[in-house]
Parts: structure tokens; C-alpha cells; sequence
């Protein structure tokens, strides 16, 4: 009975080891992936440690990708910087300006931002259907004071987000991206969100979207724009880039900036774009793509899902 335990031990302790040995060497291929670096992604703000798509290397440990953004845009306030501003409602159906200011960990406002994609500011303004996209590089005055010329609002709950990086103090270096609430009175119609599909047309051009992104992950995404069925090979610069993608998800409008990956060289760019897309969120989002052709700005939107 004794040599009969005995040996059933044995068997046990051989397979464990087996077992362990077996995954000892599953993590050490897992671990010698070597993601390459993804260019482009220099603009997102603060690193994040998920694991990037099909490796182990977390998000962090990419080059490239130092400067996510951090959070989802959501909050007035982060590290000591504040988006302030005595606009509380504005008028519907004309143009407005909208003014605020950033203030530092010391109360006072910022007046040194640094440039990121040609411009010391990016703000956006995005009702809570997700329509009404609004994309504007404001003005600011000497004492910090920031103001966006806005197009006409309709009616309802809308957001506006500020996107700056400070040139100096203890957030220096850093992506921020805040936001406050502002309401436009009036009879305010709620618009239902478009399935998510993977096309759209705007002004004659159709933007094909292709990629399935998850949500918290690395996900590569390649748009395609084509105009009367032909690739669209004169695309012009935009901020330093091809294509400007910003998106916004289905329900509290929570903030995402993706840029593409792909080299400017002229105004020849297109008909491909890549992008390498983290939206941390799964549900549906609200993909606005701007580019240019011939001098003009063209605004693309469709819906995307995120498993």
C-alpha cells in the first residue's frame, strides 16, 4: 500500500512539474515579444500600463508613447490645473463666444502653453447627442483669458473641452485635457445617435473606417478616403498631419484625441491613413475626422463600436 502511495506521488510531482515547466516557457514567448514603436502616438497623454493588443508589453513601455492623455476629459480639474469659466449658458442660434480660463496649482491663470500640433490650444465644443461637433483654436489675451468663437449652438446640454499642454510648472510637459458643462436655452431636440456603420460621406468624399479596436487596448485602425469612387491622393497638411480624428463616447461624451501614423510629405497624402486608436471605454463612439483638400476643411462623422 505504502510503495503503491509512493508512486502515485511520484506520478503527481512529475506532472507538476511538467505543468510548470510547460508554463514557464508560454511566459518567457509571451514575454519576448518585441513590439515595434508606434509613430504618431505622441500626442495622447499620460502612459497607461494596459497591455498593448497581442503582447505583453504594457502601453507604457512603448516609444511614442509618453504623452497620453490622461483621463477621459471628463473633469474641471486635474494636478492642481483648472478650467474656469463664468459662461454658464449661452445663446442658441448664432454665433458666440465662449471665454474661460486655466489656472495652476497656485490659483493663478496659465498664460505659457506650449505648442502641440502647430496650435497652443485645441478646443472643443460637443452636445450631449454627440452632434454639433466644434473644433476651434481660441484666442487668448494677455491676463490667461481664452476666448472660442463658436458657430451657432442649438438648444440642449452642451460640452466644452480644453486640450493644452503647460510650458512650464509642475504640469510641464503634460497633455491636459478638462471640461465644463454649458447650457443653450430653448426647445432642445435630442438626435439619435447613427448605428455604427464604417463609412460616411461628407462634401463628395467617402472616409471608410476599417478595424475592430477593443476597448483599453492598442488597436490599429486604417481610413481610407476615396471621392466619385477614385483614391484621394491630394491631401493637404492639417496640423501637422493628414488627418485629425477626435472621438466621443455614446452617453457621458467622455474624450478621446487618435492620431495617424502616417508620414506627411506634401499635400499628396491619402488614400490611406493609419491610426493606432486606445478608446478605454467599450460602447459606441463618435469618430469626427477632419481633412483637407484644396484649402478647405472637411468634417467627416460616423459611429463606431468598441467590443
Amino acid at each position: 500500500m505504502f510503495a503503491s502511495t509512493r508512486s502515485t506521488v511520484r506520478r503527481r510531482a512529475l506532472a507538476a512539474a511538467g505543468t510548470a515547466a510547460a508554463l514557464a516557457l508560454t511566459l518567457a514567448a509571451c514575454g519576448s515579444s518585441d513590439d515595434s514603436a508606434m509613430p504618431g502616438m505622441h500626442h495622447s497623454a499620460k502612459p497607461t500600463a494596459t497591455s498593448a493588443a497581442g503582447s505583453g508589453t504594457s502601453m507604457s513601455d512603448m516609444p511614442g508613447m509618453d504623452h497620453e492623455a490622461d483621463g477621459n476629459g471628463l473633469a474641471a480639474a486635474k494636478d492642481g490645473y483648472r478650467l474656469t469659466s463664468s459662461d454658464t449658458t449661452l445663446t442658441a442660434g448664432k454665433q458666440t463666444p465662449y471665454r474661460f480660463t486655466v489656472t495652476g496649482p497656485d490659483g493663478k491663470p496659465v498664460t505659457g502653453f506650449a505648442l502641440d500640433q502647430t496650435k497652443r490650444m485645441h478646443f472643443y465644443a460637443i452636445r450631449s447627442d454627440l452632434t454639433g461637433f466644434q473644433h476651434i483654436h481660441p484666442t487668448m489675451a494677455s491676463d490667461g483669458t481664452w476666448t472660442a468663437g463658436l458657430s451657432s449652438l442649438d438648444s440642449g446640454s452642451w460640452r466644452m473641452f480644453a486640450s493644452f499642454t503647460p510650458e512650464s510648472g509642475s504640469g510641464k510637459g503634460k497633455d491636459f485635457v478638462l471640461s465644463r458643462t454649458v447650457s443653450v436655452p430653448g426647445t432642445a431636440a435630442r438626435t439619435r445617435l447613427p448605428a455604427a456603420a464604417d463609412s460616411t460621406t461628407v462634401d463628395g468624399y467617402t472616409v471608410t473606417v476599417d478595424g475592430e479596436p477593443m476597448a483599453g487596448m492598442a488597436h490599429p485602425l486604417t481610413v481610407r478616403i476615396t471621392k466619385d469612387g477614385r483614391p484621394v491622393t491630394d491631401l493637404q497638411p492639417y496640423l501637422d498631419t493628414y488627418a485629425h480624428m477626435t472621438a466621443f463616447h455614446e452617453g457621458d461624451a467622455a474624450f478621446a484625441h487618435l492620431h495617424p501614423t502616417t508620414k506627411v510629405d506634401g499635400d499628396h497624402g491619402g488614400p490611406d491613413l493609419s491610426f493606432h486608436a486606445e478608446l478605454p471605454t467599450p460602447g459606441n463612439w463618435r469618430l469626427f475626422l477632419q481633412f483637407q483638400t484644396g484649402g478647405k476643411l472637411h468634417t467627416a462623422a460616423l459611429t463606431l463600436r468598441v467590443g
